[in-house]
């Protein structure tokens, strides 16, 4: 019985340090924090697009842009198919304080704040999306989940690549 519980205890550890996936939220909770996720890429990089003069940043916040818009449809397109309502997507606080941020940041630092927070921004969302493409309970939105994963983890890939 101790070996069998110290053998689930270490699978359950290593399960923890590798970033194993969580429970996923409620449906209306993903709907919520994916659509608040694409508004604050969408808006954040328009922010950016209307200064930087980085052609990374440039090309980068341009396909944040069509991205979102492009897993928004998606998403709600899956939510129709599980009949399941999406409301107006919102910022939430923190995303909120970020868009303020990156206005009052002009030039090279706004370009470096952007990059920071799509750093973060990414990150969150890769979680969400992995989390509800595991163990969501709506199916169509699970396998949409499951079809942003990789979108989201280029994103970050190429988050890796730009210096601003």
């Amino acid at each position: 019985m101790l070996m069998r519980t110290k053998a689930v205890l270490a699978a359950a550890s290593a399960m923890m340090l590798a970033g194993a996936v969580q429970a996923a939220p409620p449906t209306p909770i993903y709907l919520k924090k994916a659509g608040a996720g694409d508004l604050y890429e969408k808006t954040s990089s328009q922010i950016v697009l209307g200064s930087t003069r980085n052609p990374d940043v440039r090309r980068f916040a341009g396909m944040m842009v069509t991205d979102h818009n492009k897993s928004t449809a998606m998403v709600k397109s899956a939510a129709r198919r599980s009949g399941v309502r999406v409301g107006a997507p919102m910022l939430d606080p923190m995303q909120r304080r970020m868009v303020a941020e990156l206005r009052r940041a002009n030039g090279r630092d706004r370009d470096r704040l952007y990059i920071d927070q799509q750093r973060q921004a990414h990150s969150q969302a890769l979680q969400l999306q992995q989390d509800y493409a595991a163990t969501g309970s709506a199916p169509a939105l699970r396998r949409t989940a499951g079809e942003i994963v990789p979108v989201v983890q280029h994103h970050i890939d190429m988050l890796g690549r730009i210096g601003s």
